[in-house]
């Protein structure tokens, strides 16, 4: 059997015989859960249970363990625990055994035992969010915003589940709110850059707040039109044109600024652009067509 460490390279689970069973398990199990899987060489659905249990301990993200035991080999701590058909999975929790299941159950009921002992598995969560971002793309916001609580409910410092949320109220306009779900993301470790996610959906309700400020766009495109050189009303405009979701005219007024005038309040057009950049996501085509632009004026 081979577990997975979380980077890509698979290491052996280790092999536990009665001689080590107080080390490996009865006293590791006070730092962690740890799953004993019983098991024998001709044991088939040994076999087809392993890589399931595998994978699901390997999404814990290291909240549980895995060793294994041959009962052909070892077969005096089966003896003691009862155990009459393999595979069978014990569970140890600081020093005894708290919970298990006998055969080869399918992965879903595997994961639903190991999160029974530490809680949502990390894929497990990723599933949810994946989910929740396909629903707000095809338009679903209440179904979106219903799998991200979903996740927070179970762990609420998820920084994927409270960036997408705080998108959604963004979207919806509720300004307030987002700013509220941006509060729960914990702050970056020291010396750490902050979350690519937090940070985006931070960019989007900084946009959205700048562009509440601004008003109609009428008038805006009046100034403009009277004068090519007023900067500050193609910039407003820009923020809002942005808000209506018109990225491409946004994205465009700023580098009409920026080809007139680069200094202008201190390169404000091309620092607002990028943040646009974050706020939209950096493959979203409004910004690869703008950053090609920006590319051309600059180089």
């Amino acid at each position: 059997m081979a577990n997975s460490d979380g980077a890509g390279a698979p290491t052996p689970v280790k092999e536990v015989t009665t001689a080590s069973f107080r080390a490996d398990v009865l006293t590791a199990s006070t730092r962690q859960p740890v799953l004993v899987d019983f098991w024998a060489p001709w044991c088939g659905p040994c076999k087809q249970l392993g890589p399931a249990l595998e994978k699901a301990v390997a999404d814990s993200g290291g909240k549980v363990a895995l060793v294994k035991m041959n009962i052909d080999e070892h077969p005096q701590v089966a003896g003691q625990l009862g155990i009459q058909s393999i595979p069978a999975v014990i569970a140890f929790d600081k020093g005894q055994p708290v919970d298990g299941f006998v055969g080869a159950l399918p992965e879903s009921q595997v994961r639903g035992f190991i999160e029974r002992l530490v809680g949502p598995l990390t894929a497990a969560a990723d599933e949810l969010v994946a989910e929740a971002q396909a629903a707000a793309a095809k338009g679903d916001a209440a179904g979106a915003a219903a799998l991200y609580a979903r996740v927070l409910t179970e762990n609420e410092s998820n920084l994927k589940a409270i960036a997408g949320l705080a998108k959604l109220h963004v979207e919806a306009g509720d300004l307030d709110q987002a700013k509220a779900v941006l509060s729960m993301a914990p702050p970056p470790a020291a010396g750490r850059e902050p979350d690519a996610a937090i940070a985006a959906a931070a960019a989007a309700l900084h946009v959205a707040e700048q562009a509440a400020a601004i008003g109609d766009l009428a008038p805006l495109e009046k100034a403009v039109a009277e004068n090519p050189d007023n900067h500050q009303a193609r910039f407003d405009l820009a923020l809002a044109l942005n808000a209506e979701g018109r990225r491409d005219e946004a994205a465009d007024a700023l580098l009409a600024i920026f080809k007139r005038d680069r200094q202008w309040n201190d390169e404000a057009a091309r620092k607002q652009l990028l943040q646009f950049f974050e706020a939209w996501g950096l493959m979203d085509p409004a910004a690869v067509t703008a950053r090609r632009k920006l590319s051309a004026i600059l180089f």
